[in-house]
């Protein structure tokens, strides 16, 4: 199976969903655990969740294999994004800390080399290379890397998660103005809870590629999956509760597209 899915957009908005994916290498699959068997710690139904995005013209990129590979979202140096809890470019444990793989059945030194070369590199190639295009048709670049994650995890969070996460690298991703715009759209409504750089700031995509003084502009959302899906395997959609979310999503599109032509003019 390729590295990723990819289709291209007419705005100048990059969709990343680096967490969807499923597909496993043969050895990551015979090596996991009873517990790492369901695939728990994805982000399920994200490309259903932001299905509006490729109507309005949005180019999407999404990863097709598990975290449980490797995470796209980590440095290819696996440097430690967090002082907290966390998992790595190479994930051992879950999020709640149960081993990912069977005694003796972690993935070899060279297994995970050919991981990152054929499977972390061509994502991060194309991230890189439909950023170039989108500056070069429209001058500036924005890019939007959608996760999501179980509400309740008290080994990473205390409490339950807030239901909206923005990240913008406390502010170094993206810009003042987008910020306080997305900011001004979750404190609207009173549905759903958020935060603002909390304990999700943005991973390894928003830090790395958000670069506001080159005209490209990155901001991470992390979701709640309770909002509109089961968090208890076989982890279902559910329909009545995503309803009730995507128009808030598809809010914060619109207004990270506006906001940025902004920034950039």
């Amino acid at each position: 199976m390729k590295a990723f899915q990819f289709s291209a957009g007419t705005l100048p908005l990059l969709i990343s969903i680096p967490h969807a994916g499923t597909a496993l290498t043969p050895e990551v699959k015979a090596g996991l655990s009873d517990a790492a068997r369901g695939l728990p710690d994805t982000d399920w139904h994200l490309a259903q969740l932001y299905d509006f995005v490729q109507p309005l013209g949005a180019s999407v990129l999404t990863g097709n294999y598990s975290r449980f590979v490797i995470d796209l979202n980590r440095p290819a140096d696996d440097r430690p994004l967090y002082a907290t809890a966390t998992t790595g470019l190479y994930p051992e444990t879950l999020f709640d800390g149960t081993p990912i793989f069977k005694p003796g059945m972690t993935p070899t030194a060279d297994q995970r080399r050919d991981y990152l070369a054929t499977l972390w590199q061509p994502y991060h190639d194309k991230l890189q290379q439909e950023l170039a295009r989108l500056k070069q048709q429209h001058g500036y670049a924005l890019l939007f890397d959608a996760h999501s994650i179980a509400s309740v995890i008290p080994r990473l969070f205390d409490g339950r998660l807030p239901d909206l996460n923005l990240g913008t690298n406390n502010g170094n991703s993206s810009t003042p103005a987008i910020d306080a715009a997305l900011i001004h759209c979750f404190s609207a409504q009173s549905r759903f809870s958020w935060v603002d750089n909390g304990r999700f700031k943005g991973g390894y995509i928003t830090r790395a590629y958000g670069k506001p003084e080159q005209q490209q502009f990155a901001v991470q959302l992390e979701l709640a999956q309770c909002n509109y899906m089961d968090e208890q395997p076989p982890f279902a959609w559910r329909g009545e509760r995503a309803a009730a979310l995507q128009p808030l999503l598809q809010q914060l599109i619109m207004t990270l597209l506006e906001q940025g032509a902004i920034a950039a003019d």
